[in-house]
C-alpha cells in the first residue's frame, strides 16, 4: 500500500517537473513560427520594393507631373492604352485631343495605328495653344504641312528613357530631332520638355511633350 503511494506520489512529481519544460517548449515553437513569417513577409515586402524600384531603373513606369492627371481607370487609363495602338489609345486622352483632331485631318490614323515599334512625342492641347491660333488653322488647313508636322514627332523605333539622355533619331518625315536629359527630365530639341512620358501603347512609347515640335 505505501509502496504504491510512493510510486503515485514519484510519478506527480516527475509529471509537474516536465510540465514547464513542454510549456517552454511550446512557447519556443510558436515563437519560432511567429518569427518565421514575420521574417517571410519582410523578405516578401523587400522583393516587391526591390521589383518596384528595378522597374523604375529600367524604364517600365510612366513617369513626369502630367502623369497625374491621366485616368487610372477605364481605356484612357496606362494599362487601358497598353491595350490599343497609339492613335486609338491618344484619343482616350482629353489632354491630347488636339493632336488627335489634327491626325485624324491628316488621314494618319491608320498609319499610325498600323506602324509597328515606333516613339511618338505627342503635344498636350496647351502645347497647340502656344501656336497663334492664326497659323494653326492656317497649318490644320494644309494636308501636306500638316502631314509633315505630324510625321516629324514620330521615331521608327520604341525609344526607351535611356537612350532619350544624349540622342538623335531620324523621324518618320525624314528630319532629325534630338533629345537630352536623365532620371525624370528630358527635352526634345533644347526646347519641347516631356512632362508624361514611357507611356506604353500596343505598337508605340509615347513621350507626352509641352511644345510642337516644328521641322526645319
Amino acid at each position: 500500500m505505501n509502496s504504491m503511494k510512493i510510486r503515485r506520489t514519484a510519478i506527480a512529481v516527475a509529471a509537474a517537473a516536465l510540465l514547464p519544460l513542454s510549456l517552454a517548449a511550446c512557447s519556443d515553437s510558436g515563437s519560432d513560427t511567429k518569427a518565421a513569417a514575420t521574417a517571410a513577409a519582410g523578405d516578401q515586402a523587400k522583393t516587391e520594393e526591390s521589383s518596384r524600384s528595378e522597374e523604375a531603373m529600367t524604364g517600365d513606369q510612366p513617369f513626369g507631373p502630367a502623369c497625374a492627371g491621366v485616368p487610372k481607370e477605364g481605356a484612357g487609363s496606362f494599362d487601358g492604352m497598353a491595350k490599343d495602338p497609339v492613335a486609338t489609345a491618344a484619343s482616350h486622352n482629353p489632354a491630347l485631343s488636339t493632336l488627335v483632331a489634327a491626325v485624324e485631318k491628316a488621314g494618319l490614323v491608320d498609319t499610325l495605328n498600323n506602324a509597328e515599334d515606333i516613339t511618338v512625342f505627342a503635344p498636350t492641347n496647351d502645347a497647340f495653344a502656344k501656336i497663334p491660333k492664326a497659323d494653326l488653322d492656317k497649318v490644320l488647313a494644309d494636308k501636306a504641312a500638316l502631314t509633315d508636322i505630324l510625321t516629324y514627332h514620330v521615331v521608327g523605333q520604341k525609344l526607351t528613357p535611356k537612350q532619350l539622355e544624349n540622342g538623335t533619331f531620324t523621324t518618320l518625315q525624314k528630319g532629325t530631332l534630338t533629345t537630352t536629359g536623365s532620371g525624370e527630365s528630358y527635352k526634345v530639341n533644347g526646347t519641347a520638355e516631356v512632362v508624361c512620358g514611357n507611356v506604353k501603347t500596343a505598337n508605340a512609347n509615347v513621350y507626352i511633350i509641352d511644345t510642337v515640335l516644328m521641322p526645319k
